[in-house]
């Protein structure tokens, strides 16, 4: 007797085809460089001589920070860790090699948070490894309770990724339409460049639309696709 088939073939294919899409590509040779963040890349690639074995990257979302905490991953071995999750964390354990912290900024406030990455961050540097940490904003603006801990973070150096100008943003689109496995029409991303604000996010928006719409329709990415979708955000 043959079986019968699967109810929702086509709903669980696209709901795979949504999974492996969203997947992004952090190695070295997916990040493009350009003005706005060269010189957090030569950071990161020359991290042995930082000064105090400590750096903060800042920047807004969709910068770049992520990407470079696992492309110094690659390079040094270190751990990556949210800054929220610090309080449950084994210190010891973790400064027991070079050490990422992420989106520290949003800790401040947290007295049991900050006083996880104090001790952290002064075990990791008595132990002779080295400190990367990310947020969106300069650990000047971060609203720290802990006397210690602000002293500490305002006296790491701190490397700002800037805003996209036309080359990056252009290369932001393709990484995240190619994390998505969605490959543009000629001349969608050169219009797309042209008309969206220079900001990450927005290009987060925009390609999460596109993608949405495009696997709703069945059809592919076109510019025709782009300008509805700039109209529906508004853009």
């Amino acid at each position: 007797m043959t079986p019968a088939p699967p109810k929702h073939p086509v709903k669980r294919a696209r709901q795979l085809s949504l999974d492996l899409q969203t997947m992004p590509a952090v190695g070295r040779e997916d990040f493009y460089v350009s003005a706005a963040n060269a010189t957090a890349v030569a950071l990161i690639e020359g991290w042995q001589g930082w000064p105090a074995r400590k750096l903060v990257l800042s920047g807004p979302a969709g910068s770049g920070k992520t990407h470079l905490a696992h492309v110094w991953r690659d390079l040094s071995g270190a751990e990556i860790i949210p800054a929220g999750d610090l309080p449950n964390a084994d210190i010891p354990a973790l400064a027991a090699g070079h050490v990422t912290i992420e989106d520290a900024g949003i800790i401040a406030g947290n007295s049991a948070a900050e006083e996880a990455l104090f001790h952290l961050h002064n075990l990791v540097l008595a132990e002779g490894h080295s400190l990367l940490i990310t947020a969106r904003a300069a650990p000047s603006h971060w609203p720290l309770i802990l006397p210690d801990l602000a002293s500490r973070m305002q006296a790491t150096p701190t490397c700002t990724l800037k805003e996209p100008d036309d080359d990056l943003l252009a290369a932001v689109l393709m990484k995240q339409m190619g994390d998505r496995q969605i490959l543009p029409t000629p001349g969608t991303i050169p219009y797309l460049v042209r008309r969206i604000p220079r900001a990450f996010g927005e290009a987060g928006r925009v390609v999460a639309l596109l993608d949405q719409i495009a696997l709703e329709r069945r059809r592919p990415v076109t510019r025709a696709l782009a300008a509805e979708v700039l109209d529906k955000l508004g853009l």
